[in-house]
């Protein structure tokens, strides 16, 4: 059977992580239109089954952050990760936006692709939001790289997916079931309900804070009666956030948690007794040190 790593790559916001879900047919990975909302490489499983019920091929997605000019110790480290997994990958599905025109950062992306020996496809994503002529434009220009393959996508709509995963499962190579057929992602249980807690705070956020917000689980507790109650921070950088994520009279923290909790609960299948507190580290994306102690360890030999 057919089975390897495939690194989903590009700029933010071209949707990487909107094409993962899609491809696994669950939500992996939070999505939002907010830079950076990817912060780790995020592992989707695909699966298919022959006509005998035996695995024909498994793809195991690697979501990955935008690459971007970093600003800070945090978006070095998460550019080094997306490079990190390219060594790592039997191909790479690089996703470019056709309601926007290719630019430097695709450019920059496609040169560090040119000089690995990984084979490219190409997915001109969000054709469902552009013209014709957009998309036809982007193709023409991408197909200036000369990678293996190029293929129109709607991630939103699941237009083009097919042909794209057609693209993807002749170039891996025969090998193992890396995961078992029933499994769609290798993330860790607190590692999802931090995901899904940060993501509604993103959408409800102003532009320049969702970069300072942060959630880390504390505690995962499963009560006899099935009730599971779950303590996580909501880590900003400075006091003058603290306010803005809690919200007036404790607005902001009060929707955001009860979306959090009805999606947790329709994930664990049981009730949830969610408990969130804001807390802040000031300039914890600056301080490798803290960075180490939040998870965001620095990658080596990249």
């Amino acid at each position: 059977m057919k089975s390897g790593f495939v690194s989903v790559v590009g700029r933010p916001n071209v949707g990487k992580s909107t094409l993962v879900n899609r491809i696994v047919g669950r939500k992996v990975s939070i999505t939002s239109s907010r830079p950076q909302t990817t912060r780790s490489a995020i592992r989707g499983v695909r699966t298919h089954f022959g006509p005998g019920g035996e695995p024909e091929w498994q793809i195991v997605l690697v979501d990955t952050p935008g690459l971007h000019r970093p600003r800070t110790e945090l978006g070095s480290r998460l550019n080094q990760l997306v490079y990190g997994s390219l060594a790592e990958a039997d191909a790479v599905v690089f996703v470019v936006d056709a309601t926007a025109p290719i630019g430097p950062g695709d450019r920059l992306i496609a040169e560090r692709l040119k000089k690995a020996e990984t084979p490219v496809i190409v997915a001109v994503n969000k054709v469902d939001a552009a013209s014709r002529a957009e998309v036809v434009s982007q193709l023409a220009e991408a197909g200036e790289w000369d990678f293996r393959a190029y293929v129109p996508i709607s991630a939103l709509e699941g237009a083009g997916i097919g042909e794209l995963i057609g693209e993807v499962v002749p170039i891996l190579p025969d090998g193992p079931l890396y995961y078992p057929p029933d499994q769609w992602s290798d993330q860790p249980e607190s590692v999802v309900v931090a995901e899904i807690i940060r993501e509604k705070f993103l959408e409800r956020l102003r532009e320049e804070l969702p970069h300072s917000l942060l959630v880390r689980v504390e505690e995962i507790e499963e009560r006899d009666d099935g009730l599971v109650t779950i303590q996580a921070d909501v880590i900003v950088e400075r006091k003058s956030q603290k306010g803005i994520v809690i919200g007036k009279g404790g607005s902001l923290l009060k929707v955001a948690g009860s979306e959090a909790r009805a999606e947790l609960e329709a994930l664990l299948g049981t009730k949830v007794n969610l408990q969130l507190q804001v807390t802040v580290e000031k300039d914890w994306q600056r301080r490798p040190v803290l960075l180490d102690r939040l998870g965001f360890q620095e990658a080596k030999g990249v």
